[in-house]
């Protein structure tokens, strides 16, 4: 699980340049809604979360951001459904559980998930990761 930490603007500067990110002041913005928060969230929500404070983030801007946080593994993108994917800060080993109804994502640590084998990869390949979603509804 993630750790709760104190995330400010001076702090989200160093957390992207740790990255190789140039912190223009749009990306720290987009960076503390995501990281001070410790949820995961959708695009829609950061741009909304970037803009109650200053109106001048575009959606292309929270998008782009969004897409170079996660080739920089600063953050990963989590597809729960074609139409709905979520930016979680929580780099750490975890799955998750997703309730269908509420929209509401959820850690769960992998210490408490076991997975028994992985099909025969192609050969000259690796895994490079394995996504565990738990998709949740009431009976």
């Amino acid at each position: 699980m993630m750790e709760k930490q104190e995330y400010s603007r001076e702090n989200m500067t160093e957390l992207l340049r740790g990255h190789g990110i140039n912190p223009t002041h749009q990306r720290i913005e987009i960076a503390h809604a995501l990281f001070s928060r410790g949820e995961h969230l959708s695009a829609e929500q950061i741009l909304l979360a970037v803009n109650s404070r200053h109106s001048e983030t575009s959606k292309a801007t929270v998008y782009n951001t969004l897409k170079l946080f996660v080739e920089k593994k600063l953050v990963r993108e989590v597809i729960v459904d074609p139409t709905k994917v979520f930016y979680d800060p929580n780099m750490s080993e975890h799955c998750h559980i997703y309730d269908v109804v509420n929209g509401r994502l959820t850690d769960v640590d992998a210490a408490n998930v076991s997975l028994s084998g992985l099909p025969a990869l192609p050969a000259g390949m690796v895994a490079e990761s394995v996504d565990i979603i738990v998709r949740i509804r009431p009976a």
